[in-house]
């Protein structure tokens, strides 16, 4: 048996019979951008995550900016995130003309450090953007007082958490603002490229949308510069289909974090995830650590096993970002993290099954050091 990373046919399988004929009702009635699926799906997103306003753009990416944007971050200045996230986030703050700033993560959960935001904060810091990441919820509790003494916002990337809790909040409402991503792959994901912006501020979802929106609310009355940022008909059909069934798919993958969980615990040499005081995680990713990663790596992929990284490099370490200046040793966490982490396939759909095929891979390939 081979087993996927994932397994996006398996979905697709489960919401075509209520899709399909909304699909062909989008296609003749030619409304492909904006319009009553839009509308819909973003009341509907905005009451999921339990806030006031929801827009939806073209993908994480620009959700990310876009908030930035909203909150003040301007050309010059500093936002602080950490090292571990895919480099979309500091890719966000860049095309705003600010200077990305990373942060060490703790050891046990590989999210943004506290201790280190702290340390981090400078005159220029313009906002502090915590990634919730692998479907895990970042402690943006204990982030509020040093946004406040800074004054700044807190910027929630929350691109990997739809459905995911702190405290009985879910993630994207933790915030003044949040971005998420709805790319395939994502626990709520569409069928191409999408994202959206979160926020109880009505003035910052109306600059949002201004802003997405080529500066424009009225057409042809063009307030700001802006840019072309918007969710389309068709993936807001799929993404309101698949919002109905989060929850469950959501439990799914909490369930097979469980088996996940009890099939590797005697296998020595492996660190394998866990939760956060106060988190409900919703698994995104499934991702341990071990020694000799690449050489695992290449084992279960030729054993038909689908692991996959996140992330092998940090980003303050790679090619693009190089004239910041950083070195090895900026954020060791981090650092020594990215030649650990492998994840495993994780999906809604992923079988018991298929699960007793990854580890025993595992076990095997483990077994070879």
């Amino acid at each position: 048996m081979t087993v996927p990373f994932l397994d996006l046919r398996a979905q697709q399988a489960e919401i075509a019979d209520e899709v399909e004929p909304l699909v062909l009702e989008v296609l003749h009635s030619a409304g492909f951008i904006g319009g009553p699926q839009v509308a819909a799906f973003e009341n509907a997103y905005a009451n999921y995550i339990g806030v006031n306003h929801c827009v939806g753009v073209a993908n994480g990416t620009d959700a990310v900016e876009l908030a930035l944007r909203a909150v003040g971050v301007t050309a010059g200045g500093e936002v602080i995130m950490p090292a571990n996230t895919f480099i979309a986030t500091a890719e966000a703050a860049s095309r705003i003309g600010a200077t990305p700033v990373p942060v060490d993560v703790d050891d046990e959960y590989l999210l943004i450090d506290p201790d280190a935001v702290a340390a981090a904060v400078t005159g220029r810091t313009q906002a502090i953007v915590p990634v919730h990441l692998y479907g895990q919820v970042a402690p943006v509790d204990q982030l509020e007082a040093i946004a406040a003494d800074a004054g700044v916002p807190i910027v929630e990337d929350a691109a990997q958490s739809q459905g995911a809790r702190r405290n009985g909040r879910a993630a994207g409402g933790l915030g003044r603002i949040a971005a998420t991503s709805f790319y395939p792959g994502k626990n709520l994901g569409a069928s191409g490229d999408g994202g959206a912006v979160t926020t109880n501020d009505e003035e910052l979802a109306h600059n949002v949308r201004l802003v997405a929106g080529h500066g424009s609310v009225v057409k042809y009355k063009h307030e700001v510069v802006g840019v072309n940022s918007r969710l389309d008909s068709m993936h807001a059909v799929i993404l309101n289909a698949k919002l109905a069934r989060l929850d469950r798919w959501n439990a799914l993958r909490q369930a097979a974090a469980d088996r996940y969980a009890e099939l590797l615990s005697d296998m020595p040499g492996l660190r394998v995830p866990t939760s956060l005081n106060g988190n409900v995680d919703v698994w995104h990713l499934y991702v341990i650590r071990l020694a000799d990663r690449d050489r695992v790596l290449a084992e279960l992929n030729g054993a038909g096993v689908g692991a996959a990284l996140h992330y092998p490099e940090p980003w303050h370490l790679t090619q693009a970002y190089r004239h910041l200046g950083y070195s090895e040793g900026a954020c060791p966490v981090a650092e020594r993290a990215a030649k650990e982490i492998l994840s495993l396939p994780m999906f809604p759909h992923l079988t018991y099954e298929q699960q007793v095929v990854v580890c025993n891979a595992l076990s095997v390939a483990v077994g070879d050091v």
